[in-house]
């Protein structure tokens, strides 16, 4: 089960005309949103990460403008855990339960989440929050990564696995921000 004091979120490349190319991207959009607003309220920490931007561009505003205070982390490998700042950052916040979404599913999605996974993290993918340009790639890294022992989730899934009640504080506002 999820802990809010034991959980960081991870956003991958979610860029320019890429991101537009996704398969079912109004979905993705709108997954990402909530989710980013859900951790947010949580108060719980979010990384992003932008693959090649000099190539690919910058996160989406309207993505970014939901992290005003988040730097995205530059990186040429697919996998984030290739990059030293971003385990420096993730190392950093000591959490070890990491759930990631993003772009694209089946290339930095998946080589994150397993490379995460191999290391002793505990590991959820954001089903509703991860696209690639081809659903049947989608569908076979969510596969091949559930498979592997990668936790699957959605954003709702995720939310309420944090909130653990509905005595909670927050409880309402997360209901706003997914219904």
């Amino acid at each position: 089960m999820l802990d809010i004091n034991n959980t960081v979120l991870t956003i991958i490349d979610i860029q320019g005309n890429l991101a537009h190319a996704m398969h079912d991207k109004e979905s993705l959009f709108k997954g990402l949103k909530q989710l980013i607003k859900g951790f947010t309220a949580l108060d719980i920490p979010i990384m992003l990460t932008e693959q090649n931007p000099k190539g690919l561009g910058p996160t989406l505003p309207e993505i970014k403008e939901l992290l005003p205070d988040v730097t995205a982390i530059t990186k040429m490998s697919f996998s984030c855990c290739d990059e030293k700042a971003y385990m420096d950052a993730v190392s950093a916040l000591g959490k070890k339960q990491v759930l990631v979404a993003g772009i694209e599913g089946h290339i930095c999605v998946y080589q994150t989440a397993a490379a995460l996974f191999d290391m002793g993290y505990e590991v959820q993918v954001v089903a509703d929050a991860v696209a690639s340009r081809f659903p049947e790639n989608r569908k076979l890294a969510l596969k091949k990564m559930s498979i592997m022992g990668i936790g699957m989730t959605t954003v709702e899934m995720a939310l309420f696995e944090l909130l653990k009640t509905a005595d909670h504080e927050k409880f309402r506002e997360i209901v706003k921000i997914i219904k």
